[in-house]
């Protein structure tokens, strides 16, 4: 994906403007900021979630404005908060964030990827009955049925997570930038991942105000 000359706000508030990102394949970049400078804004804007102020995007080298909604399949979108239903299982609720995105994966590709973030365990657990770290490691288990997505937007992905559940994901980063796929991502903590070596965005840098 590439942004060009981007702008984005807040309500009234502009967050920042004349902003270039590219996200080449194979590539993980770390989005770095202040408090409040923009980075959950621009995670929305590239996952056209929202629409930006001035500028382009351009996905795969086509322009997204006007494009259709079928664009969006190419991505894998992770807010900060889980998204998962309290009354359902965590099997359910993996399946019904897969078929948001147009999927529909069977019991064992679903079972698989609960296992790959280590709450195979959990699968007919009630959301409700979960600790947020558990919580996190469902919502993350949508990655391991996206590795050929080409690009993942990931808003705080590594939130609640202990080292076992850093280390499975560092993982699966790891193995979608093998494929060629990049990764945008957010977070409070200093990264692990070794391979690839994560690129850092600055947004108090290159978003000018």
């Amino acid at each position: 994906m590439e942004a060009t000359g981007l702008g984005g706000q807040r309500g009234d508030h502009r967050l920042f403007d004349q902003l270039d990102l590219a996200l080449a394949p194979g590539s993980v970049t770390w989005l770095r900021g202040r408090n409040g400078c923009g980075k959950t804004s621009l995670l929305r804007l590239l996952a056209g979630l929202a629409t930006p102020t001035a500028g382009t995007l351009a996905f795969d080298g086509q322009p997204l404005r006007g494009a259709p909604p079928a664009w969006r399949r190419g991505l894998i979108y992770i807010a900060h908060h889980s998204a998962l239903k309290d009354d359902l299982t965590a099997l359910e609720a993996l399946r019904f964030l897969i078929e948001l995105q147009g999927s529909r994966p069977g019991d064992a590709a679903l079972d698989a990827a609960l296992d790959r973030l280590g709450v195979g365990a959990c699968r007919d657990a009630p959301v409700r009955t979960l600790s947020q770290g558990q919580r996190r490691r469902v919502a993350l288990a949508r990655l391991a049925l996206a590795l050929d997505a080409p690009l993942w937007l990931l808003d705080e992905p590594f939130d609640a997570l202990d080292a076992g559940g850093i280390e499975a994901l560092n993982a699966l980063l790891s193995e979608h930038a093998a494929r060629g796929g990049a990764t945008l991502l957010t977070s409070h903590q200093p990264l692990s991942l070794a391979a690839p070596l994560p690129r850092i965005f600055d947004l108090d840098r290159h978003g000018r105000t």
